[in-house]
């Protein structure tokens, strides 16, 4: 799917125009979607501004006495995005809100308006912002909300007319909030319509990249600064493009190649491309959901390519053993016991160790289970240890887009010190000459190449080893993993193999 430029409306494919004439909840769907403001007014070129404001205002008011209820799916992507403003995890607020119910289409349509309002929320709060001059926090925060859902139901799904867009967000403050803000939201929405969102209306990037950057790029600016030390704002530009784009979904084949997975997953009626570049990951085609891929291709696991990397990258040798430190939901290990070698998955929720063992259960792949901290792994004798440890989860805000807006500085300095802690446990519990594999889904230097250096700085007993086993592009300079969105197409991830040498 496109990205969200600047200037350009972002299709919902859910929510495509499919034949003429046909309507649903969310407004005919043939409808146009022009910029054009005003509509063509009786009374020729030189009507009066009086009359034409009159005919304006008589058109609005039947068009909204005539106005559906709010969908079902509008509610849930409210309900949703409060929660995850309040800090909840998006993807369980939002499995919570939809628990009611919901036909396959509205709940495509709420899911594709609760997370993309969540990418674009700094850059749909800019638009509004100009709109009532700065004065967006002082906005009740359901009428923001609304706002937003509005906004984005305008400029990026082109598949619901500007019409019903306006219609029914009106409808839905006024049943959430009450009349007093339908006037408000009403004027704003039909602002927003008429003039859009192109460059225009942001700092200009070359003037002020930070500005553009935050409002354009809706990204929170202490981020953005710390990035920007580190790349040039065209870089920079990149990885917030790959951040607010849609992220594919892809299946990793476990006993055979991505040639032989996509014909599997052809013959069953269900398109899937090879991604390639040193990983047998399968994206699926639009519309083939994971459960559809999984029941043609069982033995297979849901998983984003740069964490298949990560498995390739371990390069575990076969026969040996191999211990997973936080290995829910189990793509990883999994993806290593495909190999000839005695696994054992740990983690310390029982409940999410569950996860391993049922996708363990499924794929046919035989897994040893613990429950354990990382902390104190209770291990002794094991070959390799493969610890994914917690991280700020920075190379997956495509995926978790509401994870840039919960996380904070603070939050990384806490998880560096859980990631060293983890570290030191490995290392004490790993025999002469095993292999720690290191890895987070964080692009953040203190948690990637700064916490190893340290690593390495305080055990002396351990060197860096390389391997060919993905593309050089992915290595840096010392034979570290290093993934970017903007670099890869899809997350980001670090990794690095640590030999007990000593």
């Amino acid at each position: 799917m496109r990205d969200h430029g600047a200037g350009g409306r972002r299709r919902a494919h859910e929510y495509r125009a499919r034949g003429r004439g046909r309507s649903g909840p969310h407004g005919a769907r043939d409808a146009p979607r022009g910029r054009g403001g005003t509509s063509r007014l009786p009374g020729g070129p030189h009507a009066g501004s009086r009359d034409r404001r009159a005919v304006l205002a008589d058109a609005r008011d039947a068009r909204l006495s005539q106005a559906p209820p709010p969908s079902a799916g509008r509610g849930v992507a409210l309900r949703a995005r409060l929660q995850a403003e309040r800090g909840r995890r998006l993807d369980r607020a939002f499995a919570e809100a939809a628990a009611d119910a919901l036909d396959a289409r509205e709940r495509a349509f709420a899911h594709e308006l609760a997370y993309g309002v969540t990418r674009l929320r700094g850059r749909l709060d800019h638009l509004i912002s100009l709109r009532l001059h700065g004065q967006v926090a002082s906005l009740d925060p359901r009428v923001l909300e609304i706002l937003r859902l509005g906004a984005y139901q305008l400029l990026y799904m082109r598949g619901v007319p500007s019409y019903a867009a306006v219609s029914a967000t009106v409808e839905q403050v006024r049943a959430e909030v009450g009349p007093g803000p339908t006037g408000l939201v009403n004027a704003v929405l039909r602002q927003v319509d008429r003039t859009g969102d192109g460059p225009e209306h942001f700092p200009d990037f070359r003037a002020d990249p930070l500005g553009f950057l935050e409002s354009w790029g809706s990204h929170p600016r202490w981020l953005l600064e710390r990035w920007l030390t580190r790349w040039k704002p065209d870089d920079v530009r990149r990885l917030v493009e790959a951040d607010n784009r849609r992220p594919g979904t892809y299946l990793l084949p476990l006993g055979t190649d991505a040639p032989q997975g996509a014909a599997t997953l052809e013959a069953a009626g269900l398109h899937a491309e090879a991604v390639g570049e040193g990983t047998d990951s399968l994206r699926l085609g639009e519309g083939v959901t994971p459960a559809a891929a999984l029941a043609a291709l069982p033995r297979a696991v849901v998983q984003d390519p740069a964490t298949s990397l990560v498995s390739r990258y371990a390069d575990v040798p076969r026969g040996t053993k191999v211990a997973d430190l936080c290995a829910a939901p189990g793509g990883k290990v999994l993806a290593v016991a495909d190999r000839p070698v005695y696994t054992l998955a740990a983690d310390r929720s029982e409940s999410r160790l569950l996860m391993v063992k049922e996708n363990a259960r499924r794929v046919g792949l035989p897994l040893g289970l613990v429950v354990a901290d990382a902390l104190h792994p209770p291990l002794r004798g094991v070959d390799v240890i493969l610890l994914d440890a917690p991280c700020s989860g920075t190379g997956t805000l495509a995926r978790r887009p509401d994870a840039r807006w919960r996380l904070e500085p603070e939050s990384i300095r806490e998880l560096v010190g859980v990631q060293r802690d983890m570290l030191r446990a490995s290392a004490e519990v790993l025999g002469q000459g095993g292999l720690l594999v290191y890895s987070t889904c964080s692009l953040e230097t203190e948690e990637n190449e700064e916490q190893v250096e340290a690593f390495l700085t305080s055990h002396r007993e351990f060197r860096i080893e390389a391997t060919d086993a993905v593309p050089s592009r992915y290595l840096d300079s010392v034979g570290q993993l290093s993934v970017t969105p903007q670099g890869a197409g899809f997350d980001g991830a670090f990794a690095a193999r640590l030999r007990k040498v000593g």
